[in-house]
């Protein structure tokens, strides 16, 4: 059996690893982390039996402690997530924390030598370059968990990596497909994460509204597959049938195609080069699919789109800004503190101010996510 470690099991991709884990019957569950949802890792290690846990909320890893009444050594704290993150005789740690907070405990877990399934976007937006290399030292592989990078995954398999032209991300377009600026003015909460697709966490899903999502995978994808910008294309496909898609040199185009099921891909990063069927997962029936559209993002609406674009011409920190000046401005509007307009507008303010490091350490990468998340809260929060 596979021994393999989830990070963030109690999120959306975290419940739906063990979801495959459970119907797989390969892989023995040797450690677990969340945030403070001590409730459902409760109900998690009486399932799975896993050696650690770690709870990053210091309090509600104490309670945890009282509820559990097996051999499984309970950590808290940022130190307990790091530590189970470079647990021995593991194979794999799937990467499911959201946020930067992923960034430190994937570092940790590389360098222990464990091969990853990646389902964090911030690592490699604030730290690709320094991932990058750590696995290249380390000999290790990432293994994307995103629909959109495992489907480029798949299809760059069906050829040598030299004959690649272009990379083509694919994007539903999310619930405001087709608005404008002023439709957008007065959207709720409630319509933003109203996504038409996929069931997602809180933030990943207002990403998908703004489109920040696809910006941030075109940085990914730039880490992930080596691809400059310039041969990483974004197109709206409204049907989230085709996940993405690669062009090669001889002008053929490999497309992954599969219903919008992240079991799929989740199953396809631990099991690789094996396929399994999960117990539950749909067939696609091209049959009754009437037609699948295709047509260019509006980054002229859509602003984040083409922020993303603009950090990663400039590298360095200026993604970490992107990305934290994000996060914070998503959990913002979805406190209603402000619009969802302001969103990229106050991302636009804090990249233009920001003076970029083009070669960061770790240590810059921190400060910096820590000076612009406070910076954003001083002048917004009431």
């Amino acid at each position: 059996m596979k021994n393999i470690v989830i990070l963030g099991s109690t999120g959306s991709i975290g419940t739906q690893t063990l979801d495959v884990v459970r119907k797989s019957k390969e892989f023995q569950v040797i450690g677990l982390t969340c945030y403070n949802n001590i409730d459902l890792i409760k109900q998690q290690i009486d399932e799975f039996n896993p050696k650690f846990v770690a709870v990053k909320d210091k309090s509600s890893a104490k309670k945890l402690k009282e509820m559990v009444d097996t051999n499984t050594v309970i950590l808290s704290g940022d130190d307990g997530i790091n530590e189970v993150a470079s647990l021995s005789n593991v194979q794999t740690v799937v990467v499911a924390i959201e946020g930067i907070a992923a960034l430190i405990p994937t570092i940790k877990a590389i360098e222990t030598g464990h091969d990853i399934a990646l389902a964090n976007k911030e690592c490699l937006v604030t730290g690709g370059h320094i991932i990058k290399k750590l696995a290249i030292e380390k000999n290790i592989n990432i293994f994307p968990v995103d629909s959109e990078h495992n489907a480029i995954y798949q299809c760059i398999q069906s050829g040598k990596k030299e004959f690649v032209n272009k990379l083509i991300i694919t994007a539903s377009g999310g619930p405001f497909r087709g608005k404008t600026l002023n439709d957008l003015k007065s959207v709720t909460v409630e319509e933003a994460l109203n996504h038409p697709n996929w069931k997602m966490g809180k933030k990943i899903t207002i990403d998908s509204a703004t489109l920040m999502n696809k910006g941030f995978e075109v940085i990914e994808a730039n880490w992930l597959f080596d691809m400059p910008l310039e041969k990483i294309e974004v197109v709206v496909h409204k049907e989230s049938i085709i996940h993405s898609m690669v062009e090669f040199i001889d002008g053929s185009i490999i497309a992954e195609m599969a219903t919008a099921d992240m079991r799929i891909p989740i199953q396809y990063a631990l099991n690789f080069p094996n396929r399994v069927y999960v117990e539950g997962v749909r067939y696609l029936d091209i049959a009754k699919i009437a037609s699948l559209s295709f047509e260019k993002p509006d980054v002229n609406t859509f602003r984040c789109l083409q922020l993303a674009y603009d950090a990663l011409r400039e590298g360095g920190t200026m993604t970490t800004v992107l990305n934290t000046a994000d996060e914070v401005a998503v959990q913002l509007f979805l406190e209603r503190a402000i619009s969802f307009n302001d969103i990229p507008c106050i991302i636009e303010k804090y990249m233009n101010s920001h003076k970029n490091i083009i070669n960061p350490e770790l240590n810059d990468i921190i400060e910096v996510d820590k000076e612009i998340r406070e910076k954003i809260k001083r002048e917004y929060m009431r």
